[in-house]
């Protein structure tokens, strides 16, 4: 019965935490989230908005490069999709979206 009264004595006399200590997880979390944000959010939506840009402005006669690696000259653009022609009269139909490169860029390095 003693030692009760004593450790709950002894938990009243303790001092109650402090702003810092309190909040101090919630402030942990709300950094992460804006490391996460400022390092790999805000650069992936900066990409494929410019990969959106990159393929909307494809044209008739453009060199591209698609996600399966296959290399092609662009032979009609379409809302969706595109005709690119691969070698000689051989030409696939292929959704713009796998369209990852301009291979022109590449020729150039």
């Amino acid at each position: 019965m003693i030692n009760f009264l004593q450790a709950a004595g002894a938990a009243a006399q303790q001092p109650q935490p402090g702003f810092m200590q309190q909040y101090s997880f919630i402030i942990m979390i709300a950094l992460m989230v804006l490391v996460l944000w400022l390092f790999m959010w805000r650069p992936e939506a900066k990409r494929r908005k410019q990969m959106q840009a990159f393929r909307d402005g494809l044209k008739k006669g453009d060199k591209i490069i698609t996600a399966g690696g296959i290399y092609g000259v662009v032979k009609e653009v379409k809302e969706t999709t595109l005709l690119i022609e691969v070698d000689g009269n051989v030409t696939l139909r292929i959704d713009k979206n796998m369209v990852v490169a301009d291979n022109t860029d590449l020729q150039r390095q």
